[in-house]
């Protein structure tokens, strides 16, 4: 009987979840075994489904906002502290820029909104913002710029890290552009950057491209300004000999 459960259940696309345990399963009723049998296997496929989200945005590290510290982060009005950590933003299509030192925390934070975001159904990519622009190059180099769009134009929030540290040729400062321009208003961005507004023009060299990415990512957005030593120095075992 087993065998033919599982052949059914291959058939229909149904994981082992969905029959593997139904022994166990304690119901008064048929009505009471289906339903723990149907949420069971609900509860599963959203496992699954909240797990592929999370590989599919390619997170450098994943992290979450656990034991994290605000002491250093200067939070604006417009948005709170558990607005942050559950990624309302998202829902909203806001974006966030996060400006401070090296070693402050952003990237850290950006990934743990995106880990929450993937984990609320949402589709998220996190790029270093040098490698989104090789990427962007490279598939205009093989004809493939307009596939590699369709796929940024499903997600819900985009990430770029270190906006900023590198500078861009022409090429690829336009097709950034480009792509922060295609997200406005239809979905987040999140930018991480030790770079201020104001000298932005040594990584686009173009005036009213920097005006109008500027434009783009400060409307609908939040600015959180990091301050203090690295992180990553502070805890590093060399400090604490």
């Amino acid at each position: 009987m087993e065998a033919v459960i599982e052949q059914y259940c291959k058939k229909l696309k149904i994981g082992k979840v969905f029959y593997q345990d139904y022994k166990k399963i304690k119901a008064d009723s048929h009505e009471a075994f289906l339903l723990e049998l149907l949420k069971r296997e609900y509860e599963n496929r959203e496992i699954v489904r909240k797990n592929r989200l999370l590989r599919s945005a390619a997170f450098d590290v994943i992290k979450t906002f656990e034991n994290y510290t605000y002491d250093k982060v200067h939070i604006p009005a417009d948005i709170t502290v558990e607005e942050i950590t559950s990624a309302t933003l998202v829902g909203k299509k806001e974006n966030l820029i996060l400006y401070g030192p090296t070693g402050t925390g952003k990237s850290h934070m950006a990934t743990a909104i995106g880990v929450e975001a993937c984990k609320q159904g949402k589709k998220v990519r996190f790029f270093r913002t040098a490698a989104l622009v090789n990427q962007l190059t490279d598939a205009k180099a093989r004809g493939e710029l307009r596939r590699f769009l369709k796929q940024l134009e499903k997600i819900d929030l985009l990430i770029c890290d270190e906006w900023g540290y590198i500078p861009f040729e022409k090429d690829g400062a336009q097709l950034l552009f480009q792509v922060i321009s295609e997200c406005y208003e239809k979905r987040s961005v999140i930018v991480t950057t030790n770079i201020e507004f104001s000298r932005w023009n040594g990584i686009f060299y173009d005036e009213k491209m920097i005006a109008a990415i500027i434009d783009r990512l400060i409307h609908h957005s939040h600015l959180l300004v990091f301050e203090g030593p690295s992180r990553r120095l502070t805890d590093s075992p060399i400090n604490s000999q």
